[in-house]
Order: C-alpha cells, then sequence, then structure tokens
C-alpha cells in the first residue's frame, strides 16, 4: 500500500494538555499500513489524540529542537490584512524600528514586516505555546544567540529578528527555506533537506510570502532569485 502522509492539528486548547504534549514536539507516527503521521499532539502515554489517529501506534521519531516555534497560525479576519482589532493601532507604530533594523542587517523591511504580521499580529507582548516572544516570536534560545535581554521590547526584539532571517537567508540562499527554518528550526530543515513536512509550517511559508508580495512591496529581486524549496 502507498504511504500516505498526515499531519494532525489540535483541536484543543493547547493550554489543557499536560507540558509533555504541548507544540513545539512534532512526532513522527506510524501504522501497520505503512502510513506515516506527524502531529504535534499526543495524550499522556505518548499517543496520537484523537480517535481518527488510534492506528497509528508506532512512535518513530520526536523532532524537537530549542529553535522550533512550530504551532498552529490563524487568521485575525477575513484577509490577509487583518489584524485583532485591539493591536490595529500598532500596525505602522514599528515602522523606523523595522527599516532601522533591516537597514543594518541589509534585508528588506517588508519582509521583515510581514513576519511580524504573520507571527504576532503585531503585538510585542505575544507568546506562543511553544514559547516565542514578542513580535518577531523569539524563541529563547533564538534570543540568546543575540545576547537578548528583553524579548518583548520591540526594539531588541526586532533587531534580533531581522539579524536571525538575514543569517538564514545568507545560510541557506532560499527565502522558502529561511522561513522554514525561521519557524520549524534549522535542525527540521536539514533533517528533511527541505521545507518540513510539517503543514503548520508550509502554511507560514505562504503566509508570510504572500504578505510580502500583497502588502508589503516584496522586493523584485528578492523575489526572483526565490527559488522554490523541496516539500
Amino acid at each position: 500500500m502507498m504511504t500516505r502522509l498526515l499531519t494532525a492539528y489540535s483541536l484543543i486548547l493547547l493550554s489543557c494538555l499536560p507540558a509533555l504534549a504541548q507544540a513545539g514536539n512534532v512526532y513522527k507516527f506510524r501504522d501497520a499500513d505503512g502510513n506515516v503521521l506527524f502531529t504535534n499532539v499526543v495524550n499522556e502515554r505518548n499517543k496520537p489524540r484523537g480517535d481518527s489517529f488510534r492506528e497509528y501506534t508506532k512512535l518513530e521519531k520526536v523532532t524537537w529542537f530549542k529553535d522550533t516555534n512550530v504551532h498552529k497560525y490563524s487568521n485575525w479576519g477575513g484577509s490577509e490584512y487583518a489584524v485583532r482589532p485591539s493591536f490595529s493601532k500598532n500596525r505602522n507604530a514599528f515602522d523606523d524600528l523595522i527599516k532601522t533594523a533591516a537597514l543594518a542587517s541589509n534585508v528588506d523591511h517588508g519582509l521583515v514586516k510581514a513576519i511580524i504580521h504573520t507571527e504576532s499580529g503585531f503585538n510585542p507582548r505575544a507568546l506562543s505555546k511553544p514559547g516565542a516572544q514578542g513580535l518577531m516570536q523569539l524563541m529563547p534560545a533564538t534570543a540568546g544567540m543575540y545576547s537578548v535581554r528583553d524579548a518583548f521590547d520591540p526594539r531588541e526584539n526586532i533587531q534580533a529578528g531581522t539579524k536571525h532571517i538575514k543569517y538564514l537567508i545568507d545560510r541557506y540562499k532560499n527565502l522558502e527555506l529561511a522561513l522554514a527554518a525561521y519557524n520549524a528550526g534549522e535542525g527540521n530543515v536539514n533533517k528533511y533537506k527541505g521545507i518540513p513536512p510539517f503543514a503548520e509550517t508550509q502554511d507560514y511559508v505562504k503566509r508570510v510570502l504572500s504578505r510580502y508580495r500583497n502588502l508589503y512591496g516584496g522586493s523584485s529581486h528578492t523575489l526572483a532569485t526565490l527559488t522554490p524549496a523541496k516539500r
């Protein structure tokens, strides 16, 4: 039988789950027919949560890296332009910080703004279930790489996040792979030799690139050099 790849999402608030099962850990299961399931939601026995996945009993690997911030991204309104009403006033509030950091790292400021829009919706106090913090959702390990003292400080956060996406672009020479690594961690991109097979990460890459192109004047040079990444 041909192997199928599935990805499970949580329909239950992650805060109700034990710490062992929270998003950020990506588990790989296989059933008796060889079908593969990737999920970030397991029960206290390290089994996939949900009746639909009862047949996936063999735990093969747990992929977890300190810079992994895999979680489901939701829409804040009827279009990709939307943000939560309480943070709409922040949409342009950080533009000077973004432009300064982008210029210092030689990154298009539109890309940085697209990442911020997707990661936090311009909420400087944003905190993801895996523990990413602030406007550009820095994982603690990533913040440590750039000597960030307060990840919720907009200036520090934007400076570090911009430096990090620049580092990833230089490393992978491919914007899609750089964004995938920003979300899933370098270890996962290296492991799968391309964009990891996590629906959350693939969705994240599409969201950032779409906002970059459609909302924030995506650099024609950057987009022209964007070759399709292996999935």
